[in-house]
């Protein structure tokens, strides 16, 4: 089947698509390609380590500035270089494994990951840090978007369910546990490496999935591959660049004056990339998101109910990593431990999802939205009244209150937005799906985290968490009022 038949012919969201057909490692296999348990777990790896080391910074950043003399718009760069360049390129890497394979996309890809996290774990200077995160990003949008396809491909039916469910949790328990790891590895100082152990062990992590994966993953590819779309690759890289890069800079730079240009451009790139995108679409080219993707309900409705949650999500993360040390002079143990909490009820929530969808269907994720929203308000009171004396146990409750309604929305979430992509779309499906999550986790950082760094200046650090956590509680009554227009029912 050509592209344009596959956008033209697309059944409309009102009408069940047909089942997908599994890609194959090439045109002449008898047998689709089938990923076995090993090779599930390993592309689950794959998925982990870039999660985890968006959020594994945050409790080593105070580390880095002593150790480099960094300064805060240089450690802002450390968190946002990598960000930015892997939320820019994780479309173009979904396309170019549709193309060129996606087990050896995966494997290139970890190999650069494994590379680039050397390189900032033996980073001598604050400069060679940010370069080497930013080559990190990059690296990470080449192994990320070939997970989603391979499952998309390689899966059906229930098998292809509970996959899903098992990458929604793997994506959520690696962002609470980057911080915890993060945590432990700081304080431990093994080798005397100090905030270096936290890129570095992704070395030996990154060696191992290799050679699983040349064992274990099987090769696919989309039958009639498209060539890169130039313009929209540009353009979309324009928009994003435009601006996460001054919302993340722009605090510790003090706002100049490019930081205000930057982002008044953003509108007009993001309109550019719309318009360039309808043209190759009305000329029969491949766009590089298709908006025949975008014209299904549950991919659609299910992106813009990411937003919300992923920006609430990053910033709360952000915001309790530092009011925990900072604000309540706690270690960098300590403030990874007070988040064990929200993984084991994450984690929890993840395995009762499946069976649970298969009973009340998407109204799951809108009960966990109730239930994230009551562990938030319950971080809040804490904090209210038990600032300055505020220690794990106090926190518990409602980090794992919190932690099991992100456990019901996220996977579900995940494994939704996907379930009417064709097979030979999967690149580019899980490249928007995680893009969108990408760019929100570093909107979240950069909007909630400026937020509550700039009140902590001048209200105290326990009123700046309170006033974050009720934005958080916003962002959450907006999730839940998006979830009720998700389709009921999920396959």
């Amino acid at each position: 089947m050509s592209e344009t038949t596959v956008r033209t012919t697309h059944p409309s969201p009102s009408v069940p698509a047909a089942p997908p057909v599994p890609a194959t490692a090439g045109p002449a296999a008898a047998e689709p390609a089938v990923l076995t348990p090993l090779g599930l777990f390993t592309v689950l790896l794959g998925a982990a380590l870039p999660l985890i080391d968006f959020f594994i910074v945050n409790v080593a950043l105070p580390a880095i500035d002593a150790d480099l003399a960094a300064g805060p718009a240089m450690l802002e760069l450390v968190v946002g270089g990598y960000g930015v360049a892997y939320s820019v390129l994780l479309v173009l890497g979904g396309r170019i494994g549709d193309t060129v394979g996606r087990r050896r996309l995966f494997l290139v890809g970890m190999a650069a990951f494994g590379l680039t996290s050397l390189a900032c774990g033996l980073a001598p200077t604050a400069w060679t840090l940010v370069g080497a995160r930013v080559a990190q990003g990059a690296a990470a949008a080449l192994m990320l978007p070939q997970v989603l396809a391979t499952i998309q491909a390689t899966t059906q039916g229930p098998r292809r369910a509970r996959a899903m469910s098992l990458y929604g949790a793997t994506a959520g328990l690696s962002m609470v546990a980057g911080q915890i790891l993060g945590g432990v590895l700081v304080a431990a100082d093994v080798a005397g490496s100090g905030w270096r152990s936290v890129f570095l062990v992704n070395v030996p992590v990154a060696v191992a999935g290799l050679l699983l994966a040349v064992r274990a993953v099987p090769e696919t590819r989309s039958d009639r591959p498209a060539s890169v779309d130039v313009p929209g690759t540009l353009l979309l890289a324009l928009a994003l660049v435009s601006l996460l890069l001054p919302l993340t800079e722009g605090r510790a730079a003090g706002w100049p004056l490019w930081t205000w240009v930057s982002l008044a451009l953003f509108p007009f790139a993001a309109l550019a990339f719309h318009l360039a995108e309808r043209r190759a679409d009305r000329l029969g080219r491949t766009p590089l998101v298709p908006p025949s993707l975008l014209r299904l309900a549950s991919l659609r409705r299910g992106l813009v109910m990411l937003l919300p949650f992923s920006i609430g999500f990053s910033g709360f993360m952000f915001a309790v990593a530092v009011a925990l040390q900072q604000g309540l002079g706690m270690g960098p143990v300590a403030a990874g431990l007070g988040l064990v909490p929200m993984a084991l009820a994450f984690f929890a929530a993840s395995l009762a999802g499946p069976r649970l969808v298969g009973r009340f269907g998407s109204r799951v994720v809108t009960a966990g939205g109730l239930i994230q929203a009551l562990g938030i308000a319950l971080v809040l009171a804490a904090a209210w009244y038990g600032w300055p004396d505020l220690g794990l146990a106090g926190l518990a409750p409602g980090v794992a209150v919190a932690g099991l309604g992100q456990g019901l929305q996220l996977p579900v979430l995940m494994r939704l937005m996907l379930s009417d992509v064709p097979a030979e779309r999967a690149g580019v499906g899980g490249g928007v799906m995680i893009t969108t999550q990408q760019s929100s986790l570093a909107l979240g950082v950069a909007t909630l985290g400026t937020l509550f760094l700039a009140l902590s200046d001048s209200l105290g650090m326990r009123d700046a968490l309170a006033v974050t956590l009720l934005v958080q509680l916003g962002l959450i009554a907006v999730t839940v009022a998006l979830s009720l227009r998700l389709p009921r029912a999920m396959r």
